[in-house]
């Protein structure tokens, strides 16, 4: 059974938020996380924020998951059923990605992998294994921009549209309309021209510091976060650039399913 709630969320406290954002935030590949046990103020404008206020629950988004529903986003399931979304954000390729879809397919476990314009240059082939071991290949710009600066429809058109020429040149098929703003920076208007193009936009509930690719956690540190904060419904972001996700996976999906959580592809949120 599913049950439906609306987060109520007072606009408090901004400066510790922005504060926070100015230390996560980061310009060489995927997203600003915000992990804070303070309120996180709503908004349609800016950078995606999150607040874990209890293991084992979705923590609270900075826009709730109706308001995100009026353009077809989403950054979680709100479901009591165990059921994860595997989602990863591709900037570059630096080696792991083999092994990541070694661990999926050992658990046959679909994801979605969020890539950029060049990294369908640089490795068609991987995004040929992608799409054969039946993972969904989605848009996350062609430079990887700010999108949330961009106003213009034109401007923000052509960062999707020349990804998805790109994969259909490398694919031969068309590629799938799912969206995810680089750094997790967007505007309401963004939304809205994601969704008039036919897109559907992807945030994410769980993500954790694993995009340096020269200070990678451990995995200890690792397990902490993505054990400890996993809950039902969760779109779960992690970076194919990261050594320790590569080591960890096979066993982090193990430890998941014992906890009795199983893996779906984002179609099914979509068409739920």
């Amino acid at each position: 059974m599913k049950k439906i709630f609306r987060y109520i969320i007072p606009a408090v406290k901004i400066s510790i938020l922005f504060i926070a954002a100015y230390i996560l935030g980061y310009s060489g590949g995927a997203a600003i996380h915000l992990f804070t046990s303070e309120a996180v103020p709503a908004s349609a404008d800016g950078n995606w924020g999150l607040s874990f206020q209890q293991e084992g629950e979705p923590p609270v988004a900075n826009v709730s998951a109706d308001e995100l529903a009026k353009y077809n986003a989403y950054y979680a399931e709100i479901t009591d059923e165990k059921v994860l979304y595997l989602t990863f954000d591709a900037g570059y390729e630096n080696g792991h990605t083999a092994d990541i879809l070694d661990a999926l397919k050992k658990h046959h476990a679909p994801a979605t992998f969020f890539v950029v314009g060049n990294y369908i240059t640089s490795e068609p082939e991987l995004i040929k294994r992608m799409v054969e071991e039946g993972h969904t290949v989605g848009n996350h710009t062609y430079s990887h921009p700010d999108m949330s600066k961009i106003s213009t429809v034109d401007a923000f058109s052509k960062e999707l549209t020349d990804v998805e020429k790109l994969y259909q040149e490398i694919t031969g098929q068309p590629m799938k309309k799912y969206y995810r703003p680089p750094q997790g920076k967007y505007s309401e208007s963004n939304l809205q021209m994601a969704m008039d193009m036919g897109y559907k936009t992807f945030f994410w509930s769980l993500a954790y510091v694993d995009w340096y690719e020269n200070d990678q956690p451990t995995h200890e540190e690792a397990f902490d976060k993505l054990l400890g904060r996993i809950h039902p419904g969760a779109i779960v972001l992690l970076h194919s650039t990261s050594a320790t996700n590569a080591e960890i996976l096979d066993e982090l999906l193990t430890k998941w399913e014992e906890m009795g959580y199983t893996f779906k592809s984002l179609d099914a949120l979509v068409n739920e």
